[in-house]
């Protein structure tokens, strides 16, 4: 009895790795929340690793100075449900998730966010926008 116990908690615990293994390796730019101040809006960026960390990063250009701000940090391993990004730079809290093709601002327990800063131009009828952004290679 104590072996198939130990079998089958060994089974879950590899299907729950198997469903964490992140979508891609390699990294990707993506813009989420659509900017209109003239201080430029950050490119930002994530890069998975094999090991399934994640970096999560930003560079932006002061178009009135031309001055270069930017970060990178390590917010961990991968997690499909949300992850939790602090960029010390301007104290700005994200928590997002992603797959193959797409990123989306979440809340903190992972449900995707709608808000009026999230729309394009061509959107900005709409009032509140899904925040999702396609990956850019």
């Amino acid at each position: 009895m104590k072996k198939i116990f130990s079998l089958l908690i060994l089974c879950i615990s590899l299907l729950s790795f198997a469903q964490s293994k992140a979508p891609f390796t390699g990294k990707r730019t993506f813009n989420i929340i659509e900017g209109y101040s003239g201080t430029g809006t950050p490119a930002y960026y994530l890069e998975v690793k094999k090991n399934d960390d994640v970096y999560f990063g930003f560079v932006q250009v002061n178009q009135a100075s031309g001055e270069e701000t930017s970060e990178e940090i390590n917010a961990g391993k991968y997690n499909p449900k949300v992850m939790k990004v602090y960029f010390k730079t301007y104290n700005e809290t994200l928590y997002v998730k992603f797959d193959k093709e797409k990123i989306y601002l979440t809340d903190e327990k992972g449900n995707i966010q709608k808000s009026e800063d999230c729309c394009s131009v061509s959107e900005m009828d709409k009032g509140d926008c899904t925040c999702e952004s396609a990956f850019y290679q």
